[in-house]
């Protein structure tokens, strides 16, 4: 094992006994921690090492689209709710996953195994409780820039023993992308401000010099919130049509965009309705490369708790279709491989299923 790798390990097993204040504000980041430059492949091979007891990692196919023709390399785009771990631990009562498969130990291990498995370009995350002592620095040292935006009134905080509130997390490689412009926004409803928020980056891509916008967010959960989703979703929307007009103003041409989330909302809902009419020109990335060209998947969550099985469509990564054309999706595991305790698993660390896309810019 390499020097910098092993500190790496050394800095990931440290991470349970170093909590961050959860009154820090939202940062934006481009420092490195102070660790050697590490490798991806090195760091996943300490991942599956340590996951060595665990049962192996789903194996998920990619769907490619056979209209592919740019020159340049894909831009590959990762949208995951990550679990928080104060909310898995303490709150979300998975009935069928032992709490020793939710250990934070190995369970960061997990979860950077996904990552690094897949290798996204930008990385757009939700409950995030270890952005700052293990996120930030693990991601800054493979080469990624970041920014952090906590709800307001996390139900983390209610957890003893908790580190600090979740959110919403963004990481996009250095290497590609320039950061023109960052905004967090606190989502209202009815001219009220909520507890759900979004991160927003305008960024330039350093190869073809084209600027695009990338937004991450998390809306309200649970039944009987519809109306609230809908009023989130388009204060959303509004903020994006301002935040691309901006830009498009000083770019001088438009501005595509791409928008990730768990949106706690299924396709029948009213602010899935809003993304796929919105002025924006947006598409589902999941139902354009669908076998019918319609149809979002069948499920992107899948758990049990107390009150039963829930199976459920909440997540989606929408983009500009007159900025972008989707290369390939990642395929989601079957009923078998999940297994009949669903998830969270000895062998996936979330409720949640990885959402991976590969766009490319459209030829103007």
């Amino acid at each position: 094992m390499g020097s910098s790798t092993s500190r790496l390990y050394s800095a990931l097993a440290q991470t349970l006994s170093s909590p961050v204040n959860p009154q820090i504000c939202p940062a934006e980041t481009d420092q490195s921690p102070d660790l050697d430059p590490a490798d991806p492949l090195e760091l996943l091979k300490e991942c599956e090492e340590v996951l060595r007891d665990r049962p192996p990692r789903l194996q998920r196919p990619f769907v490619c689209s056979a209209e592919r023709d740019s020159l340049h390399r894909p831009i590959r785009i990762m949208q995951w709710n990550i679990l928080a771990q104060a909310l898995g631990e303490g709150m979300d009562s998975f009935v069928r996953c032992p709490l020793e498969a939710l250990n934070w130990a190995e369970r960061k291990y997990l979860i950077l195994e996904e990552i690094l498995t897949y290798q996204p370009d930008i990385l757009c995350l939700q409950e995030v409780d270890h952005y700052f002592d293990t996120f930030q620095p693990v991601l800054a040292s493979l080469g990624y820039q970041s920014s952090f935006c906590p709800k307001p009134w996390s139900p983390c905080l209610d957890v003893e023993n908790n580190n600090g509130p979740d959110g919403c997390a963004l990481f996009f490689r250095r290497e590609r992308f320039q950061l023109l412009n960052v905004s967090h926004l606190r989502l209202s409803a009815m001219m009220i401000k909520t507890n759900q928020v979004a991160i927003v980056v305008t960024l330039r891509c350093r190869a073809t010099g084209r600027v695009f916008c990338v937004a991450v967010t998390h809306l309200k959960a649970r039944s009987g919130w519809e109306v609230l989703r809908s009023a989130q979703g388009s204060d959303l929307l509004r903020n994006l049509q301002n935040i691309t007009r901006a830009a498009s103003t000083e770019t001088k041409c438009g501005i595509p965009l791409l928008v990730c989330g768990d949106f706690n909302a299924d396709p029948s809902e009213d602010v899935y309705r809003h993304f796929a009419t919105s002025s924006l020109g947006l598409d589902s990335a999941y139902k354009r490369l669908s076998s019918d060209g319609q149809s979002e998947p069948p499920y992107t969550t899948w758990k049990i708790r107390p009150s039963g099985e829930c199976r459920n469509t909440l997540d989606y990564v929408w983009y500009s279709q007159n900025g972008f054309t989707v290369d390939a999706v990642l395929d989601f595991p079957t009923e078998e491989q999940i297994g009949p305790n669903r998830l969270p698993s000895y062998n996936y660390p979330s409720d949640h299923l990885s959402l991976v896309c590969d766009f490319s810019f459209r030829e103007p």
